[in-house]
């Protein structure tokens, strides 16, 4: 480490440190407000006073200690809850607008509750996103009497809910809500023909529950709406029966991270052959390559069980940081199609795009963000160039005992299996209860089966039976319990030694805490270290350890099994190397991950810009803040919205094809700008001119029964999903050509379209 980096890590550790000092000072201010003596009936006017303080305009920062003293005694009044002083020093920093690190166990639920109170007296609405819709329903419902009591009102939004429901829980003073439902819920309202059919308020301050997940793991996630979808009839199956007829090296080859697959000249020519379409990269024959190109994709990158599941005829996705089925989540139709067309199902096709926003779009409307999650330190780079979110690390109540083991890395997959069933077999027979993070639905199973064989019952969770996660998660620190899960399942449930019985507790306790086992190492230590937390809540005892082999995809992507030159043996390999290697590995990945978003978002944050001038002026209309009559109002909302759709199926055909820039040697992040600032600048006239012809038509009648007979009207059904990859350019070598780069969850995959050897014929 250089004198430089040094200097500045002391420079930083001493801030932080005065940082903590002054919530420390803070917190002493607060104890001192000892509200114990007051009546319910004194505390309830406290906060009607705070309250008209804070709508009369006096900052919120003057009565946060009085807030926060008023939420610690209500809070142990209502549910028996105590604050600790970390707590509270959490509560201090998420006010400030900083992404706290607090640590599994440590109680960010009820941290939240004080910002989300202070910031909520003005009357403006705070949302606490949460990761899913039942942490939503128990937060709201966990914390409700705090809110209550002190006057306020809180509600959760789910899945499903009615229009009227919806518009009742965003209008409460505090809203516990996903990402995404809220997300999808904005774009309902940008489509909106009516003010009355809206559910949003102006947003004000949002406190993000697993910011790790939201902020970073799936910021880059488009949340779209459309039109209703059809059934299609494809002839995607007979790309995927000639994707299936290709050999690896005689036709196809990988590059060396095994992330991009791309046809040699051999594999052109059996294409062409089976196809009978001439030249496969004349462009005329540019669906042929790009539907080849998906099913080849789709049958040699993509497995079953885990990249996706089948589940009563339909594809189902499974996120990689969790392990669990991404609710209505879809590749892009190319990928989607080819995808159901291998598993040989119904291909339903995708409806006209009306709108879409990426999550870290969506959450960047708020005016106020703060997060919190038990992993931030290590992306605290992201977090801040992204979100301009700086990290604050807040100390554990109890110091963390557990007790991190290096890796134990074995050379092949076998070795490493029948070490994990022994190592689990050894401490499930003391009673002591483990926690096993599986890669895949797939090894998640296969795991299982071989514990069964060694009379090792155990629990498993995976994207085949995630609605009971909550419940089984929260049984994992009981004694003798084996869990097996996919990933960080179960995130934000809380587990508990012996189950939450004090007496079971403590025998857990004697013999070691939970233990827990990760069976691979992801790409990101953040993920590792999620997983590592879920041991060691609140000072208690407990474990983990990763067991590896040189046959993980993480060990042949990047070369480290050609770094080891030992035979094959059953033994845990002792080489210390080899884990700084794989340390450095992920180290390196995170970076080039933190590149290709920054790349990607050279592509989104123009659209985006555009969108929200559009949506502006498209709320002024919607709102009536402009001099119309009824029936301009709404033909120019129905033609904002149909010009918008055409501009976003122009921007995505662009994004597609922008790779051809490349080749002509011009910047295509420049052209793709260039082409879409041209696009945008003619959809004013255009919408006037479709709006002048329509009122024409409509000969100033304000019947909304005329209106609709001319088809100004909204969709008669539309749908929400989420894309789960998004295409940019990447200029790669010569010999493998120009190729689309696209996501899978973290994986960044290449998919070779235009081989330049072969566009010179």
């Amino acid at each position: 480490m250089s004198i430089v980096v040094k200097m500045m890590r002391r420079f930083k550790d001493r801030d932080t440190q005065l940082q903590l000092k002054g919530y420390r000072d803070k917190v002493e201010l607060i104890r001192k407000r000892d509200l114990e003596a007051w009546d319910d009936q004194r505390l309830q006017e406290e906060s009607l006073r705070l309250k008209k303080e804070a709508t009369r305009g006096t900052p919120l920062d003057e009565l946060l200690v009085d807030a926060y003293a008023l939420v610690c005694e209500v809070a142990k009044r209502t549910l028996g809850l105590q604050p600790y002083n970390v707590q509270i020093m959490a509560a201090i920093a998420l006010h400030e607008r900083f992404l706290i690190e607090q640590h599994t166990g440590e109680g960010k639920t009820l941290s939240a509750v004080m910002p989300a109170y202070l910031n909520a007296l003005t009357g403006q609405g705070v949302h606490v996103l949460t990761f899913n819709d039942y942490l939503a329903s128990r937060d709201a419902e966990w914390m409700g009497p705090i809110y209550r009591f002190l006057g306020l009102s809180v509600n959760s939004v789910q899945a499903g809910m009615s229009l009227f429901k919806k518009q009742e829980a965003y209008a409460n003073d505090i809203t516990y809500v996903t990402a995404k439902e809220a997300g999808f819920d904005y774009l309902r309202d940008t489509i909106a023909l009516n003010e009355a059919d809206t559910v949003h308020r102006p947003f004000h301050y949002v406190i993000v529950d697993e910011a790790d997940s939201l902020l970073l793991d799936e910021a880059r996630v488009p949340l779209v709406i459309s039109g209703e979808s059809s059934s299609s009839k494809s002839d995607d199956l007979r790309f995927a029966e000639v994707a299936r007829q290709l050999n690896e090296v005689e036709h196809y080859e990988f590059d060396e991270f095994q992330r991009n697959v791309y046809l040699n000249e051999a594999g052109a020519a059996k294409v062409e052959s089976l196809l009978g379409c001439g030249n496969l990269y004349d462009s005329h024959n540019s669906h042929f390559l790009t539907s080849i190109n998906c099913a080849l994709h789709v049958e040699t990158l993509l497995k079953k069980d885990v990249n996706y599941i089948v589940r009563d005829g339909q594809i189902e996705l499974i996120d990689e940081y969790t392990g669990r089925v991404a609710e209505n989540r879809y590749l892009p139709d190319g990928l989607q199609a080819a995808l159901v067309a291998k598993e040989g199902l119904e291909w339903k096709a995708g409806g006209k795009i009306l709108g879409t926003i990426t999550i870290q779009h969506f959450i960047s409307l708020y005016p106020g963000i703060c997060g919190m999650t038990a992993t931030a330190q290590a992306s605290a780079m992201e977090f801040e160039n992204i979100y301009a979110l700086q990290v604050v690390k807040i100390p554990p109540n109890q110091p963390n005992i557990r007790i991190d083991h290096p890796h134990r890395i074995y050379t092949h997959k076998e070795a490493k299996l029948k070490a994990l069933v022994q190592e689990i077999s050894s401490i499930h027979a003391m009673g002591r209860p483990i926690l096993i993070g599986t890669s895949s639905v797939e090894e998640s199973d296969k795991l299982a089966e071989a514990l069964v064989n060694a009379n090792v019952q155990c629990h498993v969770l995976n994207a085949k039976n995630d609605a009971i996660e909550a419940k089984i998660i929260a049984k994992a620190g009981e004694i003798g319990a084996v869990t097996v899960s996919t990933n960080m399942a179960g995130r934000g449930v809380d587990i508990r030694l012996g189950g939450g019985n004090p007496e079971k507790a403590e025998v857990v306790a004697k013999l070691g805490g939970l233990y827990v086992i990760g069976t691979y190492v992801n790409e990101s230590v953040r993920i590792d270290d999620q997983l590592r937390g879920r041991s060691g809540r609140q000072g208690d005892p407990g474990a983990s350890v990763f067991f590896v082999s040189l046959e993980d995809e993480l060990m042949l992507q990047f070369g480290i099994h050609k770094v080891v030159r030992a035979p094959r043996q059953e033994e845990a390999l002792e080489e210390s190397m080899l884990r700084s290697k794989i340390e450095h590995v992920q180290r390196v990945i995170m970076g080039q991950n933190f590149d290709i978003h920054q790349e990607l978002n050279s592509y989104s944050d123009m659209v985006e810009d555009q969108r929200r001038i559009l949506y502006a002026e498209r709320l002024k209309i919607l709102k009536g803040e402009l001099p119309m009559s009824p029936a301009e109002q709404r033909v120019r909302l129905f033609y904002m919205d149909e010009f918008w759709a055409e501009h976003l199926a122009y921007v995505s055909y662009l994004r597609e094809s922008i790779h051809l820039e490349s080749i002509s040697s011009r910047n295509p992040i420049d052209e793709f700008h260039a082409k879409i600032t041209q696009a945008y600048e003619q959809i004013p006239a255009k919408i006037n001119k479709e709006s002048t012809n329509m009122l024409l038509k409509l000969g100033g009648s304000n019947d909304p029964a005329e209106w609709e007979k001319l088809g100004l009207k909204s969709p008669t059904s539309t749908r929400t999903y989420i894309i789960n990859d998004q295409y940019s350019q990447n200029k790669r070598s010569s010999w493998t050509g120009t190729t689309v780069l696209a996501f899978w969850g973290s994986k960044i995959l290449r998919l070779a379209l235009w081989p330049v050897y072969r566009l010179s014929k």
